[in-house]
């Protein structure tokens, strides 16, 4: 309400009834005709909202003309002060908003005190005062309001770049730590937005499809409209507006779309708008530019509105809310992109490594189960066991493991270290590491090539025994008897070959095979050199009387080596400080937590949790795996009696084997794996 309006209803006779005399309203005449005729006034009019009121009018630019301020210098007579007081209530707002004072004809007889600041008191006239005085003070009332409106503005415009200062460097701050490409995009829009009050907006990002550049279309967003949209591509040319704005480097500024420049390259396609409702009217459009100056990314502003909070549900909404990206926004906006282009470029560039890296660490496993088919697919079903384990364990709210989390840089250090816990595998010779028998290929066909010349050698001294005979005239009964000899002795040798195949497989023999095996090893033969050698080495003896498995105690320690070797490999690599840990988990699967475990003897304080939750893991799909060609897959129930038994033996940890039972890992893991 205007202070006419506002004080239009006071009349003289309301003012009579307050006790005021007509002397005051003399005065007012006057000084209405002193401040109407004075022509050294800037002045928008002089009205008299009140009998008793004369108001002088000015309107000021302020804020380099960005607004203007309508002033008013109110003169009212003392007497006013003293019995009317209630008149100068309507001014209140605009005397604590800066935009009105009052001037004061005559001495009050009421001291002023403290509260006539409140009152909006500026200065007091004589009762008599000329024209110079009354234009002095009106120049100097509004000089003073006009100070202040300035000091205002610039206190205002302060806090406005103070706050905006401050996003920019929230932004900033925020766009620098992700590295999620799909996640920083959403970032940027979100602030882009919010620092220029567009109510929606999109981004494209730049590729290179042979030898042609195209926009893809990644993200849109709108605070008034819902709709589904996904990624299409269209060409990077100046023909649309997101391409020109790539294909010139240039930021575009529209306030409105329907209605472009006659000279303008590209036109806008309204085929959006008609699907969904949504009108769009003024759009902001910059590129997003590499430190290497190339244009990777386009973010585009659709229709600033004056009240952000405000949806645009229907045309007049538009029309009342929506106005043209001021040069503010475009230069905020200038100042986001600059920033998000370094940031795009650097998480781009992340993305890339982390592929690169995430391709290394899949060679990797197909080159250590190259080198033991028998185990292929066991790392990666480890790592995905271990990881839904941990999930789980990180969801506990109570119990040992309450307190333990994992965030999404925790789980992918894990994924990499379940995935590459058997990556020591390469630094163990093949034909220990894939043995599937107790001597080696070249030991057995040594066996069988002594065991062949022993046979040769038999027949040949039975030979040179029968023409001896033949030649002292012998019978054929004694030579008969000679031939049966050799039959037997043949038999026994074939009989000892079959023991040594026997005991060569990976099982539990009985205890009169061992024996068996002791007596051929102590049978001799003669070879061409005339040395007594016995049917089996020492070291061939050995590897036939291992109790259990293929291999031998040496053997065994090499296998137990690729622990030692995946730490030693894996510590060469630059993991970076997300992913350091990563030689340490993969290391300490196979430790204990009674310490007996290997290769550092580790007790249970010292092993991380992660390599516990991957030994629980690594035991079970061990257990029941059904592509070991040298045993049967064991059902669930045993192996979890198994894991439960390895927790009585003090091996595994009680705690997170009851969280692997009690969750079903294995059902979480092949419903996950379905879900893909």
């Amino acid at each position: 309400m205007s202070v006419d309006a506002a004080l239009g209803s006071r009349s003289e006779a309301a003012a009579a009834a307050l006790g005021v005399a007509s002397g005051p309203l003399t005065t007012m005449d006057r000084i209405e005709g002193l401040l109407a005729s004075d022509t050294r006034l800037s002045k928008e009019g002089v009205t008299r909202p009140h009998a008793l009121l004369a108001a002088v009018w000015r309107l000021t630019s302020i804020s380099g003309g960005r607004s203007q301020l309508r002033l008013a210098t109110v003169f009212a007579p003392a007497a006013l002060w003293d019995r009317a007081r209630d008149l100068l209530e309507p001014l209140s707002r605009r005397v604590a908003e800066g935009t009105a004072v009052v001037v004061l004809v005559g001495r009050p007889r009421t001291p002023l005190r403290e509260d006539a600041a409140r009152w909006g008191i500026a200065s007091i006239l004589a009762e008599d005062a000329g024209a110079d005085d009354v234009y002095l003070a009106a120049h100097h009332a509004f000089d003073l309001m006009e100070t202040r409106a300035r000091a205002d503005a610039r206190g205002h415009w302060l806090r406005r770049y103070r706050v905006e200062l401050g996003e920019l460097i929230d932004i900033a701050r925020a766009m620098t730590t992700i590295r999620d490409v799909d996640q920083l995009l959403g970032v940027i829009l979100v602030k882009s937005r919010s620092i220029t009050g567009a109510d929606a907006g999109s981004i494209y990002i730049v590729e290179q499809r042979d030898d042609q550049r195209i926009l893809r279309f990644k993200l849109t967003q709108n605070d008034s409209v819902a709709f589904d949209s996904s990624e299409f591509t269209i060409p990077l040319s100046d023909r649309s507006i997101a391409g020109c704005c790539a294909h010139d480097k240039r930021t575009l500024n529209i306030p409105d779309v329907y209605d472009l420049p006659p000279d303008s390259t590209f036109g806008f396609d309204p085929t959006l708008d008609r699907r969904t409702g949504y009108q769009t009217r003024s759009m902001l459009v910059a590129p997003l530019i590499s430190q290497r100056d190339e244009v990777i990314g386009v973010i585009q502003l659709i229709n600033k509105k004056r009240d952000s909070g405000r949806k645009l549900s229907t045309p007049s909404d538009v029309t009342d809310q929506v106005v043209p990206f001021d040069d503010r926004s475009e230069e905020l906006l200038g100042l986001l992109a600059a920033q998000a282009g370094v940031s795009l470029e650097t998480a781009m560039l992340y993305d890339e490594i982390r592929r690169l890296f995430e391709g290394f660490v899949g060679a990797s496993v197909e080159a250590i189960e190259s080198r033991d088919p028998t185990t292929s697919g066991h790392s990666r079903r480890v790592a995905r066991l271990t990881l839904q384990l941990a999930k789980v364990v990180d969801a506990e709210t109570v119990g040992t493991y309450a307190a333990a989390s994992f965030t999404a840089e925790d789980l992918r250090e894990l994924e990499y270290a379940s995935l590459l816990h058997d990556f020591g595998k390469i630094g163990v010779r093949e034909k220990v590491l894939v043995k599937p028998r107790k001597l080696h290929d070249e030991q057995l066909e040594l066996i069988r090539a002594r065991f062949d010349f022993v046979a040769r050698s038999l027949e040949a001294e039975i030979l040179a025994r029968k023409i001896r005979l033949f030649e002292e005239g012998a019978a054929p009964p004694d030579l008969g008897a000679l031939d049966r000899e050799l039959e037997t002795r043949r038999s026994g040798l074939e009989a000892a070959w079959q023991a040594v195949c026997a005991a060569n497989e990976p099982t539990i023999l009985a205890a009169s095979v061992f024996a068996q095996i002791d007596e051929i090893a102590k049978a001799t033969f003669v070879d061409l050199e005339g040395t007594v050698r016995t049917l089996l080495s020492d070291d061939e003896l050995s590897c036939l009387k291992v109790s259990k498995g293929s291999l031998t105690p040496v053997e065994f320690e090499e296998i137990r080596s690729h622990v030692s070797h995946t730490s030693r490999f894996l510590s060469q690599i630059p993991w970076g400080k997300s992913l350091r840990r990563v030689p340490l988990i993969a290391g300490a699967h196979h430790e204990r937590l009674n310490g007996t475990g290997y290769p550092n003897r580790l007790r249970a304080e010292e092993i991380p949790l992660q390599s516990k939750m991957m030994s629980i893991a690594d035991v079970f799909d061990a257990l029941t795996a059904s592509d070991r060609p040298y045993k049967k897959a064991v059902p669930v129930d045993r192996a979890i009696d198994i894991l439960e038994y390895g927790v009585r033996d003090g091996h595994l940890d009680g705690e997170l084997v009851r969280i692997f039972k009690d969750a079903r890992i294995w059902e979480r893991v092949s419903g996950e794996a379905r879900g893909r």
